[in-house]
């Protein structure tokens, strides 16, 4: 859907940055199970105008993807491109925007939050699943007051493989030390089995936040159309950057906190405050 007038831009833009009620039992709800799944967050008008320039730059970033029948059992999960803010002013908006941006401060109990990066996840027709895994194991920070803002960009019923939350296992402690593969697949399988799953489709305008702890996984694709999602990862304002644990936290430190030492607050160009109640960010909050 184009948006073409000055007006309805305008109204995009309010609606991306205006305040969202959270309500103490909502807050409370995503502290005991490690998610919530958050109804009519974004108008559908919304979604399907920064639906275009989103699909537009990852269309144009995946030419060049190997045959999905090629691919490892992660690789079939989906086409995943980073930081897109950084590559167009449409998406920029939209992963800007306070109205997430906020939610994920409450949720956290944070005074406010950065943009650690974003992600496209979209899982082509066909697609495999998005194996089990937790997504803190990839960050090299000084705590887990981070969370990730999953928003479908079409209604993603259980057969387009929507994600899906093992409930209150943020504070599981075993496979924190996988990363995700077929073997977190089925090692978590097992694991988890006693665990609790909420596995139920979204509307459009339904977004969801989880915790880095928490396992998650999706399946596959079932349909003709691909699975189109954006994802913004958000932390705590005052983060620091924490000595790297495995090879993968080495490369994060260095593709999404350039130029930050260990221990110092992760506050490079690409981690901008997003909201913030605390009156020395000024303009950011």
């Amino acid at each position: 859907m184009a948006i073409g007038s000055t007006t309805e831009q305008s109204e995009l833009h309010e609606e991306l940055n205006a305040p969202f009620i959270v309500t103490g039992q909502q807050i409370a709800f995503y502290a005991e199970n490690g998610y919530i799944k958050l109804k009519h967050v974004l108008s559908p008008a919304l979604l399907e105008h920064y639906r275009g320039a989103i699909s537009s730059r990852v269309a144009e970033l995946s030419v060049g993807a190997i045959p999905i029948e090629q691919r490892t059992t992660y690789g079939k999960a989906f086409l995943q491109i980073m930081n897109l803010w950084t590559n167009s002013k449409e998406v920029k908006e939209f992963v800007f925007g306070k109205r997430l941006a906020r939610i994920a401060a409450e949720l956290i109990g944070a005074t406010g939050v950065r943009i650690y990066h974003d992600q496209a996840l979209y899982k082509e027709a066909g697609g495999g699943i998005t194996p089990w895994h937790a997504d803190q194991y990839y960050w090299p920070v000084s705590s887990d007051k981070m969370t990730t803002a999953w928003v479908p960009l079409q209604d993603t019923p259980q057969e387009m493989g929507p994600i899906a939350f093992c409930e209150k296992s943020h504070r599981f402690q075993i496979g924190r030390d996988l990363e995700i593969s077929g073997e977190s697949e089925l090692t978590l399988k097992e694991a988890l089995k006693t665990f609790s799953m909420e596995d139920s489709g979204f509307e459009l305008g339904d977004v969801s936040f989880h915790a880095g702890w928490t396992f998650h996984r999706a399946g596959p694709n079932a349909t003709d159309r691909p699975r189109a999602v954006m994802t913004m990862i958000y932390m705590d304002e005052n983060m620091t950057l924490a000595a790297p644990k495995n090879k993968n936290q080495v490369i994060d430190s260095e593709r999404w906190c350039p130029g930050v030492q260990i221990g110092e607050m992760v506050a490079s160009p690409l981690n901008p405050v997003l909201c913030s109640s605390n009156a020395r960010a000024g303009a950011s909050s």
